[in-house]
């Protein structure tokens, strides 16, 4: 049985850290599972609204296996860089087995060891919900583009109206940590949900994104608004 601090979605950045670590062998199948592939087609969609080209720098923070980062190197070529950070260690040795091409660092999102305006643009994909200071992590990303650089935050998010609000409880509050449970994690698929409901309705998360240093903030729902992309530019 899931335990009460999962089941609220607030776990410790330690509980956090430990819980992708235990979770990294089965994250990718999972991940699958659970969105039927589709997230590849989100990710790729986070990617272009990154808006980089051939040479481009990038950073995407807590990369978990590297999904993301891998997308983004198909956008910057040979001539550009991609660094793939996250804080737990099991993940980055995933994300190693997927491509050469990024550079696979550990970092804290909340303490990214990167110089001001280093990168064009800064990506997180399902990630954001996991920062124990999210306006802290977002200020972080910011910090690291220069002026008119990219931030791109990719997350699940609340449907509003049925019959997808239907379907999203019933998924997510009822299969998913049963799915979990067969994976042997319960508390991590149980924080899942409960992670997603307590994180900022999309209007919210956007003035949040401008409150740390974004203009031209927008966001796009996909997924019948299970999906939400936002960007903004850095000022």
């Amino acid at each position: 049985m899931a335990s009460p601090e999962a089941r609220t979605g607030t776990l410790e950045e330690g509980q956090v850290r430990a819980m992708f670590d235990r979770i990294a062998q089965v994250y990718d199948l999972m991940n699958a599972v659970m969105t039927a592939g589709l997230h590849h087609r989100w990710r790729t969609r986070a990617a272009d609204l990154a808006m980089l080209g051939p040479g481009g720098r990038a950073l995407d923070v807590a990369c978990g296996t590297g999904d993301l980062a891998v997308e983004l190197v198909r956008r910057v070529g040979p001539s550009g860089q991609v660094v793939g950070s996250d804080f737990s260690e099991p993940m980055l040795e995933r994300a190693r087995r997927k491509s050469a091409e990024v550079r696979w660092e550990w970092a804290n999102a909340l303490e990214l060891p990167y110089p001001d305006d280093g990168f064009d643009a800064a990506t997180v994909g399902f990630g954001a919900r996991n920062f124990s200071d999210l306006d802290r992590g977002l200020a972080e990303m910011a910090r690291v583009v220069r002026p008119g650089g990219r931030v791109v935050v990719l997350e699940i998010t609340v449907p509003q109206r049925p019959p997808l609000s239907t379907f999203f409880s019933i998924w997510f509050d009822r299969v998913v940590p049963a799915l979990g449970r067969v994976a042997g994690d319960p508390d991590a698929y149980a924080y899942l949900p409960s992670s997603v409901k307590r994180f900022p309705a999309p209007d919210v998360l956007a003035g949040r994104l401008a409150a740390s240093g974004l203009t031209d903030v927008r966001w796009i729902l996909t997924a019948g608004g299970i999906i939400a992309l936002h960007s903004g530019t850095v000022r």
